[in-house]
């Protein structure tokens, strides 16, 4: 069950389309190599009264970088689901002065060969993300940890 990978533009567009908050944000796609996906935002739409990111920013930024690496991966192999966070921690490590960065991946240890074969048994599966916004120093600036449940449609 394997189709040509959407192209990010074409994600980008869908998630811009679908969700305002997404559109509010300025959130674009910057870069997906099949492991990992890069979103980025303009500070100042997302910026808080001390005149760095807003936490909330940062936090829906990663969550939409977990979903649209799911979405990708699910999508490049012909699946119609509905994709869902099903719950998430955030951690604010550091304030974010510039414009947002989130990188999503597969949560530690993660397979996507598992997470498939459920959703082609179940028609349902469940799968960890990680996501981080890279911070001045090399470390995480927050870090998400979220489980993304997806549901077939068909």
């Amino acid at each position: 069950m394997t189709s040509p990978a959407p192209s990010p533009q074409a994600l980008e567009g869908f998630i811009l389309d679908g969700i305002p908050l997404a559109r509010a944000m300025q959130v674009r796609i910057a870069g997906f190599d099949g492991a990992c996906l890069s979103m980025t935002a303009p500070l100042a739409p997302n910026i808080n009264d001390k005149g760095c990111a807003f936490g909330g920013s940062l936090a829906s930024l990663m969550t939409l970088a977990g979903w649209a690496l799911v979405e990708s991966v699910l999508r490049a192999r012909g699946y119609d689901c509905d994709l869902f966070v099903a719950d998430s921690t955030v951690r604010y490590l550091a304030p974010v002065w510039d414009d947002l960065r989130a990188e999503a991946r597969l949560g530690v240890g993660g397979d996507w060969g598992p997470f498939l074969a459920t959703l082609d048994a179940r028609g349902r599966a469940r799968v960890d993300v990680t996501c981080v916004v890279p911070g001045d120093d090399g470390k995480p600036a927050a870090s998400l940890e979220a489980r993304f449940v997806a549901k077939r449609r068909a």
